[in-house]
């Protein structure tokens, strides 16, 4: 099995079956993509595939985790919270944001588990946790970079790659709006963690090295991370 990687999905499992007669893509068990392409299909033509079809693969991470039910009272990231306000005043369902406060107005006889509201509270929330990041995560990467001498080419924000972060090998380090819904202790391991990758493009004996001379406890903050899924 070959993996690549991407700048907004991260690492993309390649598998060739001699049985394939497509190209096809597909969100595995561990959130992450994979490809599957008949066995002589070229690495260039798969990148190609992936290249063109960024909305598509959208969709289907977005899909892969509509099981999610939001509802009255949830804490989102940081800083906000749902509010459900019932009313015989509106026609039709809303979302909205107002300070801190992610309010949803229903009619009397309204379910919240309705999809298409759900939809709805979900795009909400996306947009305060990209609010959240983009306002804590830059400087907090900048001050454990500059405390382990790392360097670095930028940060992007993403909510569809199923995973908490990563680093390319042009030194961009995507991060996951997810990451607010983390204790402070955990986003700091997701920072170091890809810090760490702009040395070490892998997960070597060196790699884990470097990580636990930023992070002496990162074997147990590696381990909680994992009680934590990467989606909003």
């Amino acid at each position: 099995m070959t993996i690549i990687h991407d700048e907004e999905f991260g690492d993309i499992n390649i598998r060739r079956n001699g049985l394939a007669k497509n190209v096809t893509i597909r969100v595995g068990t561990n959130g992450r993509f994979v490809v599957s392409a008949p066995k002589l299909t070229p690495l260039f033509y798969i990148k190609s595939v992936i290249a063109n079809s960024r909305h598509t693969l959208k969709e289907l991470a977005r899909e892969s985790h509509s099981d999610h039910t939001y509802a009255d009272g949830q804490t989102v990231g940081r800083e906000h919270t749902i509010a459900v306000v019932r009313t015989g005043m509106i026609s039709q369902p809303t979302v909205s944001v107002a300070k801190n406060t992610i309010i949803v107005k229903l009619r009397p006889d309204d379910s919240i588990d309705n999809r298409e509201i759900q939809t709805n509270i979900r795009e909400a929330i996306i947009t305060v946790l990209r609010r959240e990041a983009k306002r804590y995560l830059p400087d907090r990467l900048a001050l454990l970079a500059e405390r382990g001498h790392f360097s670095y080419d930028r940060v992007r924000f993403s909510h569809a790659a199923g995973r908490w972060g990563s680093c390319s090998s042009r030194g961009t380090i995507s991060l996951n709006i997810a990451l607010m819904k983390l204790p402070t202790i955990l986003i700091d391991y997701v920072l170091i963690h890809e810090l760490c990758h702009t040395r070490h493009l892998n997960h070597s004996p060196a790699f884990w090295e470097l990580v636990g001379k930023y992070d002496d406890q990162y074997r147990l903050h590696r381990r909680q991370v994992k009680r934590f899924t990467p989606n909003v």
